[in-house]
């Protein structure tokens, strides 16, 4: 049509750019971090470079995955129109300069701090619209906990800049916020996409509708978290989160992930949700003074379960939305697999004889998933979606 914007694919549809750069930019992150742990890296960041760390994978890449996956998501919820074009290339500079700024330097802390909040708030923002606006009682829930996110990363910013913020509070309660999306979001799309290839395949047995075990489950692990967040160490933390942990297993036995082996892009998201309810026991553990220390355990919860999920969502609406047919290669088994390798090897580097050689193997196998993803799928990202398919959409 004359006059109409010519949208190269990479801008039209969010996943395209935003899961492409997720992909790109967390193995960058993460060898800078092993390097400067091994006595190298840059003469300054913005933040200081442990706080950058988790900045980074917690804001930085897991923001990307959120927006790709929100911007496609929510038009399909809502009828609402995509972001793309321009106004998509916006946002994605917005990501992009706050993690360039933040690598230039503390003279650059303000200039981090503004476009990656502009780059949240304009997100939030548009999610929100177009929730309200088409009467989506249901996902009013991701409007709120989006917004906490956005309020935790100000708080992270803030504590950078040197505003009195109790330590750590910010990115806390960011992950906080992303482990509870997993649970809500995921105990949505694993049950859906299980019994929706069940249904294919004839099966009897489909997974167990959402019930009064799922509210319990979520409940408890909202009060888990919420009090991990104010109360990092205490008894009572490590208690809840067991029982979370006992509440997530139980609920993932109702959705018949052993009927699911021989379709890799199925049953990997069932393996992810199981990564949910090992970390909780494992954090839940440490806080009661047995097995592996807090610090360690936590990363059961950040690159088990959401490195797991991220990637079996990306993969999966990937395909589905360019057209191919919902299939996992071996190029994507060898993705589910080194993000898992990553995530064992990650949390036996305290009983490695060598912690620092363990620590850059689980980098390497973790970091490599997603460099792998970035090179596998880079070419579906960035051409257009191929024009007939029998396939259904993936998110």
């Amino acid at each position: 049509m004359a006059g109409r914007e010519n949208i190269p694919p990479l801008l039209s549809l969010g996943f395209r750019p935003f899961f492409l750069a997720a992909a790109l930019w967390l193995p960058l992150a993460l060898a800078l971090w092993v390097w400067i742990l091994a006595g190298g890296g840059p003469a300054a960041l913005a933040l200081d470079p442990l706080a950058w760390h988790r900045h980074e994978m917690l804001f930085g890449s897991i923001g990307a995955v959120l927006a790709g996956f929100l911007l496609t998501a929510v038009p399909n919820w809502t009828g609402f129109a995509p972001l793309r074009g321009r106004p998509l290339l916006a946002l994605l500079l917005a990501w992009l300069g706050a993690r360039l700024a933040a690598l230039a330097g503390p003279a650059f802390l303000a200039v981090a701090a503004a476009a990656e909040l502009g780059f949240l708030l304009a997100l939030w923002g548009w999610v929100a619209v177009a929730v309200v606006r088409a009467g989506n009682r249901r996902n009013l829930p991701v409007v709120l906990l989006l917004g906490l996110y956005v309020g935790a990363a100000a708080l992270a910013w803030g504590e950078g800049l040197g505003v009195p913020v109790p330590a750590g509070l910010g990115h806390r309660l960011g992950l906080a916020v992303v482990l509870l999306l997993l649970a809500l979001i995921g105990g949505r799309i694993v049950p859906a996409f299980t019994r929706n290839w069940l249904n294919r395949q004839g099966a009897a047995a489909l997974p167990a509708p959402f019930g009064p075990l799922d509210a319990a489950t979520l409940a408890v692990w909202a009060l888990a978290l919420a009090l991990w967040v104010v109360a990092p160490q205490a008894l009572p933390t490590g208690g809840l989160l067991l029982a979370a942990a006992l509440l997530h297993g139980l609920r993932l036995a109702r959705w018949q992930g052993h009927q699911t082996l021989c379709e890799p892009l199925v049953w990997v998201l069932h393996l992810a949700y199981g990564w949910l309810a090992l970390g909780a026991g494992l954090l839940g553990l440490a806080l009661l003074g047995v097995g592996l220390d807090p610090a360690t355990s936590l990363h059961a919860l950040t690159t088990g379960a959401i490195g797991t999920m991220t990637l079996a969502v990306m993969t999966r609406a990937s395909l589905g939305h360019t057209g191919r047919p919902l299939v996992a290669d071996r190029v994507t088994v060898m993705i589910y697999l080194l993000v898992n390798l990553g995530a064992l090897a990650r949390l036996a580097v305290p009983l490695a004889p060598d912690p620092q050689l363990a620590l850059a193997v689980a980098a390497l196998l973790w970091g490599g998933a997603y460099l792998l993803f970035a090179l596998h799928y880079g070419p579906m990202l960035t051409a257009p979606r191929r024009p007939c398919s029998a396939v259904t959409r993936a998110s």
